[in-house]
C-alpha cells in the first residue's frame, strides 16, 4: 500500500519535480493548489498536477478568508517587519498550511509536503505551522534531503529532470528568477537582484505601474473602517463604492497598482540567519496601512496606541518567522483586537504617482478636541497648570545635575559633534 503524502503544489519547476520524485519513490501525492490570488490558469495546473503524477488534485479558494482573517488581522497591529516589509509572502503561508492540514486529515495522508529550498523563511512557516495545527503529521522537506540533495544540485539539475520526464515547465537555465505572488503582493528575488548594487529596471515590476507613468491626477478614495477594519471604500472621483472585504481589497490593489503605490526594494534579514534582498509590489495593503493608522492619531488612546506600537515589531517579526500559530501570538492578537474597539470612522486619501497621503479623516469616536488644541481659544485649558507639570518634570534633571557635582553632564557629546 503506498503512502499518501499532500503536497503544496504551485506548479512551478520545484514542486512539479518534487511531485514526481515523491511518485517514484512509491508515495501517492494529492496536490493541494491554494488560490490567494496569484494570476494563474488553475484548470491548467490541476491538469499539470495528474498528468505529473498526482493521484488527486484539490484546488481551494482562499481569497476572502486570506483578506479577512490574515491581512485585515495583521492591519490590527499595523504588522511592518523591520519598518518596511508588509509581510504579503508570510501571511499567506500559514493559510496555505492550515488548508493542507485539513486535507490530509480529509485524506487519512500521514505526509505533508513542501517546496521551500533550505536557505529561505518559508520552510521555517510550512513547518511550524504543521507542527502547531496536527503535531503527528510527518513533514517532507526535499531541499533538506539528501538523497533529493544528491540528486539536484540547483536550478539546472531540475530543468534537465523536468525536461526528461516531460514535465511543461516555464523556467529556464537563462534566467533563474524566482517571485511569490498572492492577492496582498507580488515578490522578486534572485537572479540579478542577489547584487544589492543592482538597480532593478521596468521589466522586474509585473504588478504596479512606475510613478512616472502613473495618472497626472488625483485620485481620492475615502476609507471606512469599523472596530480597526476596513468596511467601505469610496472613490470620490467617480462615486464607484466597494463593501465586500475581497472586493474592497481587489479594487485598492487596482488603483493602488495604476498609481505606482506600494514599491519597496530592501534588504532583510531571514529569521535562519542570513541577509537577502527582496523587491516588493504590495499596492493595495500600502493604501490600508496608511489610512488605519491616520484614523488611529484621532480615536485612539495615547498610552494604548504607545503600548502597541512597542509590540507590533514582536507582532510582524513573528508574523515573518512563521509563528502564526502560537501561544504568543494568540496573546498579543487578544491586546490588539481589544486595541481596536471604537476605532470607527473614514479617511480620505490622495493618491497620486507612488504616494499615499491623508489629507481629512473623521471619527464618531474620535478623542481629538479641536477646542482644547487650538493656540487661538483656551478650550478649557489653563496654561498656568503648565508651570507645574514642567516643574514637577524637571526634578529628575536638577537631581542628575547635583550628583556630578556641577559638571557638565553632556561633555561627552563633543566628541561627537566635532567628528
Amino acid at each position: 500500500m503506498s503512502r499518501k503524502v499532500v503536497l503544496a503544489y504551485s506548479g512551478g519547476l520545484d514542486t512539479s519535480v518534487i511531485l514526481k520524485w515523491l511518485s517514484e519513490k512509491g508515495f501517492e501525492v494529492i496536490a493541494f493548489i491554494a488560490n490567494v490570488g496569484q494570476r494563474e490558469d488553475f484548470k491548467e495546473l490541476e491538469e499539470k498536477a495528474l498528468k505529473t503524477g498526482a493521484s488527486r488534485v484539490y484546488v481551494e479558494d482562499l481569497r476572502k478568508e486570506f483578506v479577512t482573517d490574515y491581512i485585515f488581522i495583521a492591519l490590527m497591529g499595523n504588522a511592518l517587519y523591520e519598518g518596511r516589509y508588509l509581510l504579503g509572502t508570510a501571511l499567506a503561508r500559514p493559510l496555505i498550511a492550515k488548508k493542507q492540514v485539513e486535507i490530509a486529515e480529509i485524506e487519512g495522508a500521514e505526509y505533508v509536503a513542501h517546496g521551500a529550498t533550505g536557505k529561505g523563511n518559508d520552510q521555517v512557516r510550512f513547518e511550524l505551522c504543521y507542527s502547531a495545527l496536527n503535531p503527528h503529521l510527518k513533514i517532507i522537506s526535499p531541499w533538506k534531503d539528501i538523497e533529493f540533495l544528491e540528486k539536484f544540485k540547483g536550478r539546472t539539475d531540475l530543468i534537465n529532470y523536468a525536461k526528461a520526464k516531460d514535465i511543461p515547465i516555464k523556467a529556464s537555465v537563462e534566467k533563474p528568477y524566482s517571485e511569490d505572488e498572492n492577492l496582498m503582493h507580488i515578490s522578486h528575488e534572485a537572479g540579478k537582484l542577489e547584487d544589492p548594487t543592482y538597480s532593478p529596471d521596468e521589466s522586474v515590476f509585473s504588478l504596479t505601474q512606475s510613478p512616472k507613468h502613473a495618472p497626472d491626477k488625483e485620485t481620492f478614495l475615502e476609507i471606512h473602517f469599523k472596530n480597526g477594519m476596513p468596511v467601505k471604500v469610496v472613490n470620490l472621483n467617480d462615486n464607484t463604492i466597494k463593501t465586500d472585504p475581497l472586493e474592497l481589497f481587489e479594487y485598492l490593489n487596482h488603483i493602488g497598482s495604476l498609481n505606482g503605490i506600494g514599491r519597496v526594494d530592501m534588504i532583510e534579514n531571514r529569521f535562519i540567519g542570513i541577509k537577502s534582498r527582496g523587491v516588493y509590489e504590495t499596492p493595495g495593503a500600502t493604501i490600508l496601512w496608511i489610512a488605519h493608522r491616520d484614523l488611529e492619531g484621532i480615536a485612539m488612546d495615547k498610552e494604548v496606541m504607545h503600548l502597541r506600537d512597542m509590540l507590533t515589531p514582536k507582532f510582524s517579526e513573528l508574523i515573518y518567522n512563521g509563528f502564526w500559530f502560537s501561544p504568543e501570538m494568540d496573546f498579543l492578537l487578544a491586546a490588539f483586537k481589544k486595541s481596536q474597539e471604537a476605532i470607527d470612522g473614514k479617511v480620505v486619501v490622495s493618491i497620486y504617482k507612488g504616494n499615499v497621503l491623508p489629507v481629512a479623516r473623521y471619527s464618531p469616536t474620535s478623542l481629538y478636541d479641536q477646542s482644547l488644541s487650538s493656540m487661538d481659544i483656551e478650550g478649557g485649558f489653563n496654561a498656568i497648570d503648565s508651570k507645574g507639570f514642567i516643574n514637577i518634570h524637571s526634578l529628575r534633571l536638577k537631581a542628575h545635575n547635583l550628583v556630578l557635582g556641577g559638571k557638565d553632564p553632556f561633555a561627552w557629546r563633543e566628541g561627537i559633534t566635532n567628528v
